[in-house]
This record gives structure tokens, C-alpha cells and sequence, in this order.
């Protein structure tokens, strides 16, 4: 590998294929365009009619968050510290049964367009509101660095121009969601979800027959304390462990698949609570095949790179262009699969943008819009597509902005973690606690948000020490072009540095609360949710909550879950199975109550006149 392979060499044929991803996307909005141009609801618009289907939904449910930042950076991070956010595929699940059991019913059943319109139904406007522009901040804040990043990583090593690639990622994107609505928005990032795992294949398959087959990629790892899965230390300061990854990545994902307005929007357009259900479920699936190939990248790549690590030798100059470069060194040679690969990338960058445009959309036009003005459905339906169209111009800017923020970056995108805890404890106050009322509600949001922020910002300016992050070592023993100009700036101890320069100061200057600043970053979430419903539960009760009365379709009910009716079906089985047989009973128990449609009467045709 040489220097010179690294920048530059971006055929035409890899243009090519990021071109027409980019195409491919553009098509989308313009056959929904066309197909629904007699729709005349801005809930056609924003919620696809509620006619969608579990696949596509699920799909696209997986495609949403996993944004380039994942393609690009889960694979480093298993090189740097090892395969442990393998145990994400834990709290997905976790997240999944408690969305489909207790956020998805009480939504769904509502058949509300924003998430955030519960909150005006549950406790006041001012909640509504506050939690509206809380979600548009951050996902403004998001969408910017998720259209930024990724370009800078890829700029750096492939040679690709970075502004273009940034503009005509975002004009794509604002073009089909403008022309397409939520429809086009779900198709995309099918194909989308498509292109990110055949880029990972891509990598993957090249990287196991350069090495010798998948038996020695899985050794290479193991030798070098990549597969850490028996990592389960309770201490909550560890960066990631199996507990912190578990109980902190739950609480992380169920503010995402909950209540993040995004994901919301794509369920409840389902066609029914079942398909809406099962797309969750199916969901699962795609997003343990993105989990399970970016962490077998990342073992490919400390793979191919376990004798001679490019970032300590200074080839690049950080851990997210790990991937890159490893694209453009072990695939230069076949035209086009470089261009899969970015391809793959910027998928994953459209598919959150996307989602975003379409989401800040819905909560403008049904939050702030719609109650205070009296326009028609048709008047909604175009500010709708006004309001796509302005949000997508506005995350380009964001992404210029972000340009200019330099060491920021990651301060702002654990920022927009923080966010999400205090509003699940929010919403969970107001599902789930029949007491809570508004100014419990608005002060457990408060302080939720005010002690994840202070603990959060507090991390950033004291680091936690390298042993609790600790990072794996790299090696250059095997490196071989030392005469490459350039290298001198740089040494061995490039990555360890910036680690032990740290700790004195942490330790010289330490504040009292310095283990609280040390604690995981993905306890941030969890730290700000119990808050809000603790301050929350605590200030309704002495408000006078005891005496609220709520609406039951406000509240999650027993009879939402489908764990009650598999403990009835169980029950109904004992009792039949022992011999007394009501048929009453039983016919009550297994059936529910009569739809009020219908009668139980005998239909007397004689008396009614019908002949």
C-alpha cells in the first residue's frame, strides 16, 4: 500500500454508481408525485394515507438512523476497541417489545400526525411546544454533521469533491421528499437499505479472500482483543461494557423507535396496529444485519491492517477515514466498487436526512401551523411540501455550519443523545403515570434537560481516564514505507497521546464531580429520563396529581398489550383443558365483548315490515 493510492483515485465508473444511487432516489419522488398528485391532505402527504404496509415500513424503520456516521464509524470503533457494541443487539430487542407494547398502541390509536400533539392532549400547549422545538433543535443540529461528516471522511481519502458531494446529497434528498412525501421518503430507504449492505458485502467478501478466508479473520481478531464479549463489569464509568451497551443503548434506541417523531411517523402510517407491530419486529432483522456487517468490517479491517495501522502512521488523520481507506486500498483495482462503497455511505446519509426533512415537516405544520391558523387541508398539503423544501435547504446550511465546528462535532451529536432522555421520560410520565400533571410535566423535562446537559458538557471538558474508555493497542511493526514524505509529523504515539495528556489534567484539576463526568456516555440518556419522571412524579403529587382525572385514551391500557391477551389465551387453555366448560363464560373470555355494530337479537322479519 502506498500513499499515492490513497487520494485520487476515484474512477469515472465510481462516479458512475454514486450518480446513480442518486438518480435511482430522484425517480422515487417523481413516480409518487405522480401517482398521488390528487392527494389533498397534508396527512396524505405526511403519513402516506395510513395505507402502508409492515415490509417496506420495517425496512425503512432500519434504514432511518443507521445514517454514513454508522457505516463509517461502528467498523473503526470495533478496530480501535473491540466487537463489545455487538451487544446492541440486545437492546434492540428491548427496545422493540417495549415500543410495540407501550408507545406504539397509545400513538396509533390516537392516529395523531405529530407525536408531539399527545402532549397538548395529555398536560397543556406550552408541554406541546417546548417539546416540538427541543426535537426540531436537535434534528436541525443532527442532519447538518450527518450530511457533513461523512463527506469529510470520504473528501479526504477517495479524493471525492467534498461541497458537491455535500449539495447534491441534500438536493436529492429535498427533491423527493418535496415531491414525494412520506411514500417516497419509505421507498427510498428501501433501496437505500439495500445499497449500505451491499456495500458492507462488498468490503467484506474482498477483505476474506485477501486474508485467507473468514476462520483467520475471526483469529487476527481474537489475538488482538478485538472480541471482547465477556466484558460484564457493572462499573458504571466503564465506556462499554455488556451492561452499559444493554440498559444505556435501550434507553438511547427507545427515545429513537418511541417517540422520536421520525420513526413514530412511520408506523402509525401503517395500515393497521398489526402490520404496525410487525414492522417493528421485521425491523429487527435489518437492524442486526447492519449490526452484525459493520461489526465484521471492523474485525476484516483490524484484520488487514493488524501489523500496519494507517492512522498511527499518519495516512490519515482520523479513525472515521479507517474505512475509506481501506475501500480504496483493497478495491481500487475493480472500477465501481469504490463506488458502491460511498454509495453505501451516502445511503445511509440520505436515509436519515430523509427522515428528518420529512418529520421536521410534520411537527411544523401540525404544532405550530395548524392551531393557530384555518387553512384547508389543500392549503396544509402545499405548506407541507413548502416546509420540506425549506427544511432541506436549511440542513445544507446546517452542514456548512458544521464545517466550521471543528472539535464540536462529537460534542454536538452527544448533545442531541442528552435531548432524547428527558423527552422519553416525559412521554413515559404521561403514558404511564396516570398522576403526572403539566407542571410535573414541565418540571421533570426541565431538569432532566438541565442535569444530562451539565453532565454532558462536563464529559467533554474533563474526559473520563483511558482506563475506562480503553483503547486496544495498533501496531506499525510490519509498516514498510518509511522513506513516504510526510511521516516525519508523526509518530507511534500519535493515538495514545491525546489519552495521556489528559489524564493529568484530569487529575490535577479534578472536580468534585468528576466520577459523574466520567460516567459512560451512554448512561447520559438513562440519567436524564429518570430525572424527568422522578422531579415529574414528585412536583404533580404535590400539585395535586392524586386528584387528576385522564382520559383512558391517553393512558396505556392493559387491554393495548398483546402480552394480556396471550395471558388470556393461556387461561382460557387451562380452563378448557380441565373439564368445566361455561359456554358463557367462555365464550366472553375468548371474544371480549360484543362490537356494538352488531346485535345479539333475533331478527324478527315479520315485526319490522321487511317482506
Amino acid at each position: 500500500m502506498s500513499e499515492s493510492s490513497m487520494v485520487g483515485s476515484f474512477a469515472v465508473a465510481d462516479y458512475v454508481v454514486f450518480a446513480l444511487m442518486l438518480l435511482v432516489s430522484a425517480a422515487v419522488g417523481v413516480y409518487f408525485a405522480w401517482t398521488d398528485r390528487r392527494q389533498r391532505s397534508s396527512g396524505d402527504f405526511l403519513t402516506g394515507g395510513r395505507r402502508l404496509t409492515a415490509l417496506p415500513v420495517s425496512m425503512s424503520l432500519s434504514a432511518s438512523f443507521m445514517s454514513a456516521i454508522t457505516v463509517l464509524a461502528n467498523p473503526a470503533e470495533v478496530y480501535r476497541y473491540g466487537a463489545s457494541i455487538g451487544f446492541y443487539a440486545v437492546s434492540y430487542v428491548f427496545t422493540m417489545l417495549i415500543t410495540s407494547e407501550v408507545f406504539l398502541p397509545v400513538f396509533y390509536k390516537l392516529s395523531i400526525t405529530s407525536t408531539y400533539e399527545y402532549l397538548e392532549l395529555r398536560f397543556n400547549r406550552a408541554t406541546r411546544l417546548l417539546g416540538t422545538m427541543l426535537f426540531i433543535v436537535q434534528t436541525i443540529l443532527y442532519t447538518g454533521i450527518v450530511i457533513y461528516a461523512p463527506a469529510l471522511a470520504l473528501n479526504q481519502v477517495t479524493g471525492m469533491d467534498l461541497w458537491g458531494a455535500v449539495i447534491s446529497t441534500g438536493v436529492v434528498c429535498t427533491f423527493y421528499c418535496t415531491m414525494g412525501g412520506l411514500k417516497a421518503v419509505v421507498w427510498t430507504d428501501v433501496i437505500q437499505l439495500g445499497v449500505m449492505l451491499a456495500g458492507f458485502l462488498t468490503v467484506i467478501i474482498r477483505s476474506v479472500v485477501l486474508q485467507g478466508g473468514v476462520i483467520s479473520i475471526i483469529s487476527d481478531s481474537q489475538h488482538g482483543g478485538r472480541l471482547n464479549l465477556s466484558d460484564f463489569d457493572p462499573n458504571p464509568l466503564r465506556r462499554h461494557t455488556f451492561w452499559t451497551i444493554s440498559i444505556g443503548g435501550t434507553f438511547i434506541w427507545l427515545s429513537v423507535y418511541g417517540i422520536n417523531q421520525a420513526q413514530v411517523q412511520r408506523y402509525i402510517s401503517c395500515k393497521s396496529i398489526t402490520h404496525a407491530r410487525l414492522s417493528l419486529y421485521i425491523n429487527l432483522l435489518g437492524l442486526w444485519s447492519i449490526l452484525l456487517s459493520s461489526v465484521f468490517a471492523g474485525m476484516c479491517l483490524f484484520s488487514v491492517y493488524k501489523m500496519c495501522d494507517p492512522w498511527t502512521t499518519g495516512l490519515i488523520s482520523a479513525p472515521d477515514q479507517l474505512m475509506p481507506y481501506l475501500v480504496m486500498d483493497i478495491l481500487g483495482d475493480y472500477p465501481g466498487l469504490p463506488g458502491l462503497f460511498v454509495a453505501a455511505a451516502y445511503s445511509g446519509s440520505l436515509s436519515t436526512v430523509s427522515s428528518s426533512i420529512n418529520a421536521l415537516a410534520a411537527v411544523t405544520v401540525e404544532d405550530i401551523i395548524r392551531p393557530y391558523t384555518n387553512f384547508s387541508e389543500k392549503h396544509l398539503s402545499w405548506i407541507s411540501k413548502g416546509m420540506s423544501f425549506f427544511y432541506g435547504i436549511l440542513c445544507i446550511g446546517m452542514a456548512g455550519v458544521a464545517s466550521l465546528m471543528g472539535g464540536i462535532l462529537q460534542a454536538t451529536i452527544s448533545i442531541f443523545g442528552i435531548i432524547g432522555g428527558p423527552l422519553l421520560g416525559l412521554f413515559t410520565l404521561g403514558i404511564l403515570c396516570p398522576l403526572a400533571n403539566s407542571k410535573g410535566a414541565l418540571s421533570g423535562l426541565v431538569s432532566g434537560l438541565v442535569l444530562s446537559l451539565w453532565v454532558g458538557i462536563g464529559a467533554q471538558i474533563y474526559p473520563p481516564p483511558p482506563d475506562m474508555s480503553r483503547p486496544l493497542p495498533l501496531s506499525t511493526d510490519a509498516c514498510n514505507f518509511t522513506t513516504v514524505h510526510g511521516l516525519n509529523w508523526t509518530s507511534s504515539a500519535l493515538p495514545n497521546q491525546n489519552s495521556t495528556t489528559v489524564a493529568p489534567a484530569h487529575n490535577d484539576g479534578k472536580p468534585v464531580l468528576a466520577d459523574l463526568y466520567s460516567l459512560s456516555y451512554l448512561y447520559f440518556s438513562p440519567l436524564g429520563t429518570i430525572v424527568a419522571i422522578g422531579v415529574g412524579l414528585i412536583v404533580s403529587i404535590l400539585t395535586g396529581g392524586c386528584k387528576l382525572k385522564v382520559e383512558s385514551r391517553l393512558m396505556l391500557k392493559k387491554e393495548d398489550t398483546t402480552f394480556y391477551y396471550f395471558i388470556k389465551m393461556f387461561k382460557g387453555g387451562r380452563k378448557s383443558r380441565s373439564g368445566h366448560l361455561d359456554l358463557k363464560k367462555d365464550r366472553e373470555m375468548t371474544f371480549g365483548n360484543a362490537n356494538p355494530a352488531f346485535s345479539d337479537f333475533e331478527l324478527n322479519l315479520a315485526k319490522s315490515g321487511i317482506s
